[in-house]
């Protein structure tokens, strides 16, 4: 089959140049979105996740991007997640509303609460939107940019119910708690927004699956073995036994991330972490704020943009350094893998390939992602 070959042709180059293979990132979201089409997503949907994905891979999260499209069409397949689903809304009253996925694919159900708290914030000024039996929603950050984009400063917090419970708690050696990302957005009047993108845990599950199909160690201090031991081999980590990520910043982190579970998972009417599940639910609460309904527009734009440029102003600590605000780096990633490609491991590469071909992408979508060292 012409996939096979790209992919038997990809690993011979890697194997030279290894983890330095790159690709055009509007081929690859074209052979994303042809792969979602043949999991039967209408246009939109597929659109919708494959911006999600190939975003996050430019923004230099590439443990939320094209890497997920395996298990994404697999949950797809074995009906832990579902094409086509509309928002179920639970409550909608005055900014707040609850609203259940249905087990849709996150980055769609996401789109659809997104763009139902922009609404009520642009009439309430502010918005309250609990999200539901989600699949997975992506990278969190995305959908506070989304927010900032409409100069509405954005929180949200998200967990992972059970099967995505990967994290060991302060003082314990086995998982109980997810990953828990939390996301500030912060828009700032003529220059880029404050987009903090963070799990509370040390690092996200999905890095450890890029250092794996590396076959590379991860920093100290990230995960433990199954006896609760350090380690730097990924392998550790996915058993069996399974090891565990750490909370960072010990106990502080620890804090943080069983809050952010509590607020994602219970207060939004889904479920925190337990055991027994078997598909990956995910359960987003978003917050938003519209200055300008505050009536202190003016003068929030003015001393977000005087505050910020008087942190930046800090010597650096190293010659040729400098301070950067939270967003800037995924900027830069953006601007040079736009320029230069994505890299892709060999793996990851050859994972995207037998997905799409299983899936009945057109042979002209895999010949368009061009591959180079």
């Amino acid at each position: 089959m012409q996939v096979s070959i790209i992919a038997r042709q990809f690993r011979r180059n890697a194997l030279t140049h290894r983890h330095r293979m790159k690709v055009n990132h509007e081929a690859l979201e074209r052979l994303i979105e042809g792969t979602f089409r043949g999991m039967g997503c209408e246009e939109a949907e597929a659109t919708c996740v494959a911006d999600h994905l190939v975003q996050a891979n430019l923004a230099g999260h590439d443990s939320h991007g094209v890497i997920r499209t395996k298990a994404y069409v697999e949950w797809l397949r074995d009906g832990k997640m579902h094409v086509g689903r509309t928002l179920e809304v639970v409550l909608d009253s005055g900014a707040l509303a609850v609203v259940d996925g249905q087990m849709g694919i996150g980055q769609w159900v996401g789109l659809q609460a997104m763009e139902l708290a922009i609404a009520k914030c642009r009439e309430q000024g502010t918005a309250v939107v609990a999200l539901r039996n989600a699949g997975h929603v992506g990278r969190i950050g995305h959908w506070a940019e989304m927010a900032a984009a409409e100069g509405m400063v954005a929180v949200q917090f998200v967990n992972t119910t059970g099967s995505g419970m990967f994290t060991v708690p302060f003082g314990g050696r086995e998982r109980r708690l997810s990953i828990n990302p939390l996301t500030f957005g912060i828009p700032v009047a003529n220059g880029r927004p404050v987009i903090l993108d963070i799990a509370t845990a040390v690092t996200a599950e999905g890095k450890l699956q890029v250092a794996r199909n590396k076959g590379a160690k991860v920093p100290d201090g990230w995960i433990v073995d199954a006896e609760g031991k350090p380690t730097n081999d990924p392998n550790e980590f996915y058993g069996p036994p399974f090891g565990a990520i750490l909370p960072f910043g010990g106990y502080k982190g620890y804090g943080l991330c069983l809050v952010t579970e509590i607020l994602s998972g219970a207060l939004t009417g889904g479920e925190c972490s337990q055991f027994g599940k078997k598909r990956l639910e995910q359960n987003m609460l978003t917050l938003l704020i519209d200055p300008g309904k505050l009536g202190t527009a003016e003068s929030f734009e003015a001393e977000c943009s005087r505050f910020l440029e008087f942190v930046k102003s800090s010597p650096p600590a190293e010659e040729g350094g400098e301070v950067l605000t939270p967003g800037e780096l995924e900027d830069r990633n953006r601007a040079e893998r736009k320029r230069d490609g994505i890299e892709l491991d060999e793996t990851t590469w050859a994972q995207i390939c037998e997905t799409a071909e299983s899936c009945g992408v057109e042979r002209a979508l895999m010949e368009g992602v061009e591959v180079k060292a």
